[in-house]
């Protein structure tokens, strides 16, 4: 029988506080959370490798390194109403809902969004809301938020999902140029977006957030 608790310590361990992740909230809810319980059934074995699992097309459960360092550099806190887009079958949910007041996770897929409100129950996060429409719409009716954090890449944001930031608030996400891709934190100051590097990452560009081509004549 596989030892589930283990490979969650060496997780942490060998991916999560070498890459200078220290903040107490978020290795304890590393630790805490299974991992394996929210991941496709066929990838279960895969869920504490190093890199992104595949749970649908252009769709991922972040690298543990990739989440950890962004909530890091986003420092959620126990006060915070946090909007998690793209929760897949709602990991981060699970893991953000430990530090955070409460969150709205948001997920398209609808059998998706059901299987994650069951498993969330499951783990006793009872401060997550499942949402589901749309990742490019958020939920404007639960926020403002304190902080949105997007579960895959962007090439741009939508300008619906910066209104529902509060002024002050922020958001991380992955943003890929090419084949490169860097994590930056935006900050929402007197109503505009300024965005600082955090890291760099890599992940699918979620649909719905590439950039608009232009044909010029």
């Amino acid at each position: 029988m596989t030892d589930f608790a283990a490979r969650r310590m060496m997780m942490v361990d060998t991916q999560v506080r070498p890459a200078d992740v220290t903040k107490f909230p978020i290795i304890d809810a590393m630790l805490s959370v299974p991992r394996e319980q929210f991941v496709p059934r066929d990838q279960v074995e895969a869920a504490y490798v190093s890199e992104n699992i595949r749970i649908a097309p252009h769709r991922v459960v972040l690298e543990p390194r990739t989440l950890g360092k962004l909530l890091d550099a986003i420092n959620v806190k126990n006060s915070d109403l946090v909007l998690d887009i793209g929760i897949g079958y709602g990991y981060s949910s699970a893991v953000i809902a430990s530090m955070a007041e409460a969150v709205i996770a948001v997920e398209e897929d609808a059998s998706l969004a059901t299987e994650a409100q069951t498993l969330l129950s499951e783990h006793g996060a009872d401060n997550v809301l499942v949402h589901t429409g749309p990742l490019t719409d958020g939920a404007a009716q639960h926020g403002p938020y304190d902080a949105i954090i997007v579960q895959g890449s962007v090439e741009e944001l939508p300008q619906v999902l910066i209104d529902q930031l509060k002024e002050g608030g922020r958001i991380g996400c992955v943003f890929m140029e090419g084949a490169l891709g860097v994590v930056r934190i935006g900050y929402k100051i007197d109503g505009k977006m300024s965005w600082r590097h955090a890291f760099n990452a890599s992940a699918p560009v979620l649909p719905g957030f590439e950039k608009e081509t232009t044909f010029a004549l």
